[in-house]
């Protein structure tokens, strides 16, 4: 994202990846590859075809699928395991379904170009298929900062696990006024978050087998 320094935010959907990014935290996940000529869809549908920011990553994680898929789908719990994320509230009930939205927040640190403050994200959900894909939209918001992001994650029974990819597209005028700067944040966040999701997924299903 334009305008935010290259250290990072997490905002990655947008998934947490602009201020993990920011903060210079997110870690590469081991396994963890990028394919960014490969698009991911759910039911049909994939990122934003067109955006200049884009990202995506995967690893495998050595769970249960349906431990992965609470966790990620689990919206207000997603502070207890993934410490940028600061706030989460689903806007419905029930299980996350197609037309399930949330709503959720991740601090951005000071930088060259806005004080501290803290990102608000609003995502709905736009196709899901249970255990195996969802995909989401929505605009993240701080103050001097608008982004549009779609965001697909797929989940896939593997040799030694199950294997995580997930891809996301950013547009807006001050992400696209610095594209190389705001995919690398995304790139950043993306990595973190699934870094997070293997650790926190790992260590339940480590948890249940005693």
């Amino acid at each position: 994202m334009s305008g935010i320094r290259s250290t990072g935010v997490r905002a990655a959907l947008f998934t947490v990846p602009l201020a993990l990014g920011l903060l210079g935290t997110a870690v590469v996940p081991a396994g963890a590859t990028s394919h960014p000529d490969k698009p991911l869809t759910c039911r049909g549908k994939g990122v934003a075809p067109d955006a200049r920011v884009r990202h995506r990553t995967e690893t495998v994680i050595n769970a249960p699928l349906h431990t992965i898929w609470k966790l990620q789908t689990d919206v207000e719990r997603w502070p207890s395991w993934q410490t940028p994320v600061k706030s989460a509230h689903r806007l419905d009930h029930g299980p996350l379904l197609k037309g399930s939205a949330f709503r959720w927040t991740t601090p951005i640190p000071p930088n060259p170009a806005t004080p501290a403050t803290s990102l608000e994200i609003t995502s709905t959900v736009e196709q899901l298929r249970r255990d195996s894909c969802v995909r989401w939209t929505g605009p993240a918001i701080a103050e001097g900062l608008h982004i549009d992001g779609v965001h697909v994650w797929n989940f896939t029974k593997v040799r030694g696990g199950v294997r995580v990819s997930t891809e996301e597209t950013h547009t807006g005028a001050q992400v696209e006024a610095d594209a190389p700067t705001a995919t690398r944040i995304l790139r950043d966040g993306l990595e973190g978050w699934l870094r997070d999701l293997k650790t926190a997924a790992e260590a339940r299903a480590r948890h249940r087998a005693h």
